[in-house]
């Protein structure tokens, strides 16, 4: 493959990427600055089984680059009933499940946010990370939702019971 026949497929994954970035259903979109092209984006998502818990993770996007910085980070808040019904649906699982991913370059790199269920405390904790490697570590951060007060707490209690 000649070098501009690369730049040219390179440019052309670029642009299809910036519509597809332009579809999401961003919270927040914050410029860095005049002479940049990078922004602070804020992407909200309500779980998808347990739909009583939203979550806003921020993250950089570089919109001339072939890569997203991999730095992030997570809240994540009751806004509706978490029931019974939804956490037997969960993966209670040491390692929980994906519940939201997004790509991060044309290189195969990933935000990814994992719910994982802790017995002993009765919360729900939300992990971002990012899948590749960046400046010596994989970014990742935490965000907890517990159980108390919810629908869900007659169940965690019992749980811990038997």
């Amino acid at each position: 493959m000649t070098l501009t026949k690369f730049f040219s497929a390179s440019c052309l994954c670029l642009g299809a990427l910036a519509t597809l970035s332009g579809c999401s259903d961003d919270a927040a979109k914050v410029s860095l600055g005049l002479f940049t092209t990078k922004d602070v984006v804020v992407s909200g998502w309500a779980d998808p089984k347990v739909t009583g818990v939203t979550c806003h993770v921020s993250h950089i996007e570089a919109n001339l680059d072939f890569a997203d910085p991999s730095d992030m980070s997570i809240a994540c808040r009751q806004t509706g009933p978490i029931t019974e019904s939804q956490m037997a649906e969960i993966d209670l699982s040491k390692s929980g499940e994906v519940v939201f991913s997004t790509s991060k370059s044309v290189l195969f790199k990933s935000l990814k946010v994992r719910r994982v269920y802790d017995s002993a405390s009765k919360t729900l904790m939300y992990i971002s990370y990012s899948t590749k490697e960046s400046t010596g570590s994989h970014h990742h951060a935490l965000s907890t939702v517990p159980l108390y007060g919810t629908d869900a707490w007659q169940w965690a209690v019992a749980r811990t019971k038997s």
